[in-house]
Parts: C-alpha cells; sequence; structure tokens
C-alpha cells in the first residue's frame, strides 16, 4: 500500500551527496529528455528553511528564540506530513536530536515518526567530506576538521544575525551519523556516497525502489546523466546555484571518491580517524581496499 501524502527525508551531514540526489530526483520526476534547470529544483522545502516554518505559524518566527522554534518544529513537521497534498521529500541536516514539549514536559525527537514516510540517510568518507565542508564553510581544512569533531557543532547558531535557515545541530559527524543510523523504528535508508558514484544505476535504484516510486531502468539513466556532475558544474558555472553559500567559489566541486589521498597531510588523515574511527570502521571506511597511502 502506497501512501499518498507525508514526507520522506533526505537526511545527511553536509557535503555527502544530498543535493547530488535531489536533483537526480527531480529530474526523475519531471521525466523529460531536457535536464531540469538546478536553480529549479524543488522536491520539497529544506527542514530548516524558515519560511517553511512561518508558513504554518502565520507569523515571523525570528519573534521566538531558537529554542523556541526547536521545540515547535516537530509540531510544525507533523503538519506538514498530514496536511500537504502530496508526499515531500524534505533535505535535513539537522542531527537526529530530541526537544523539551514547554507544555507537557515530555521530550520528543525533532523528527516526528507520525508522518514520517522514510529516511534516506547519506554518508560519505569523513577524510573526503573535511576537503568539501571546508571549501562549503570557507575555512582552512583543519577547522573544518575541528568543526567535524565538536559535539556542539550547528549552522546558524548566532543571535546576533537574522537568517533564512533555522539553527540546526550538526554535533560531531560520528554522533549526526549515529544519530540518525540508531534510531529505533525508523524507516531508513543508508546509501554510501562512494557507492552513489562508483555503482551509480543499483544505488540509485535501491533508493527509488525505497521512496516506492515507478521508474523504469531506462528513466532512471537519463536521471542519472542528467544530474551527472559535469552537467551539474557547467548550469553552476552558466547560471550560478541559488543553495550555494555566498562565500563559496563553487557548490559542486569536483565529484569524486578519494580526493583526500592527495590533499590532506599525514597528520590531518590521522586526526580525522582518530575522531572518528568507530563510526568509519562501521561504514566500511577503514578497509584497506580504501587507502593507498600509509596512514
Amino acid at each position: 500500500m502506497h501512501a499518498d501524502k507525508g514526507i520522506y527525508w533526505l537526511a545527511s551531514y553536509p557535503k555527502s551527496g544530498n543535493t547530488w540526489f535531489r536533483i537526480f530526483l527531480a529530474n526523475l520526476m519531471n521525466n523529460a529528455d531536457e535536464a531540469i534547470d538546478i536553480n529549479q529544483v524543488s522536491t520539497g522545502a529544506i527542514a530548516s528553511a524558515r519560511g517553511w516554518i512561518d508558513e504554518v505559524l502565520g507569523f515571523d518566527s525570528s519573534d521566538l528564540t531558537m529554542d523556541e522554534i526547536d521545540r515547535i518544529r516537530p509540531t510544525i513537521y507533523s503538519w506538514h506530513a498530514e496536511n500537504s497534498k502530496h508526499i515531500g521529500y524534505h533535505k535535513i541536516h539537522d542531527a537526529y536530536t530530541y526537544v523539551t514539549d514547554t507544555a507537557s514536559q515530555s521530550v520528543q525527537p525533532l523528527i516526528p515518526l507520525k508522518g514520517c514516510l522514510g529516511v534516506i540517510y547519506f554518508i560519505r568518507n569523513p577524510l573526503d567530506v573535511a576537503i568539501s565542508f571546508a571549501s562549503h564553510s570557507n575555512c582552512s581544512i583543519d577547522k573544518a576538521i575541528v568543526h567535524m569533531s565538536d559535539e556542539n557543532y550547528a549552522f546558524c547558531n548566532s543571535s546576533s544575525r537574522q537568517y533564512n535557515q533555522l539553527r540546526q545541530w550538526l554535533l560531531s559527524w560520528s554522533s549526526h551519523v549515529q544519530s540518525w543510523t540508531t534510531v529505533k523504528d525508523l524507516n531508513l535508508l543508508v546509501l554510501r556516497y562512494e557507492d552513489m558514484l562508483l555503482d551509480s544505476e543499483v544505488t540509485f535504484t535501491k533508493a527509488v525502489n525505497f521512496l516506492n516510486l515507478n521508474y523504469t531502468a531506462a528513466q532512471i539513466k537519463r536521471a542519472l546523466q542528467q544530474s551527472n556532475i559535469k552537467t551539474l558544474q557547467q548550469m553552476e558555472s552558466e547560471n550560478g546555484f541559488r543553495e550555494k553559500p555566498a562565500k563559496m567559489t563553487s557548490f559542486f566541486r569536483k565529484g569524486v571518491v578519494g580526493d583526500w589521498k592527495t590533499t590532506l597531510t599525514n597528520v590531518q588523515i590521522e586526526r580525522v580517524i582518530a575522531d572518528h574511527r568507530q563510526v568509519m570502521g562501521d561504514f566500511g571506511y577503514l578497509e584497506k581496499s580504501s587507502y593507498t597511502r600509509e596512514v
């Protein structure tokens, strides 16, 4: 039985293939010979979009504190899941955290299970994430590595600025991964960025099936061609990309596996592995086949 409304969450730590998948999904559902404009991609609002929250509140959420907003987000997501006219596929970078309801003092997940049809969690080798995250954040790789180990790290966490995005608790890279992949009773599919790139048709077909979408192998292959890295880079160079952070040179950098092997220093490699050894091992990122250097 297929649902006709509700939310599929597309969850990830930043720079792990989430945007790439959303562009693929938009092309697949558009089902046309011409690739969709990357600035017209709309599979559903990002979970932290302030406008999406304000739409339900009926007033400007900037009148609330960040903690107050966090406490009402579960209710708003449930409302969207219940009242939307179709299924939404919503990107989220928040870790799977819990908030306390002010009235009842009950603890509830930021993303309620009610109305959640499933979650695709995108994971990428943190050695490669560090490089892309540094570019995304306009900071040094060393600083990005520090952020990735910070259990209290969050996007948009300054009360002195008004952001279009709400605060998003990322936690550390390891805690982010574990927060989503260990939730009980969550309909979950984990996709590795490396498999998305190196075994694209099989991996993306698995995701399409998980989302209960009915498309042929030929349609999936065409959508993959329409969303390959060279196509995305060309579109961005010609018309920009509205999701690119202002200080970031380009959003679609290389789209490769193993860039860390020629970019990171041995000290940086050792730091990332020391910080995330357990989770890297859990998802196959410490296997010898992943390395060409002594670490």
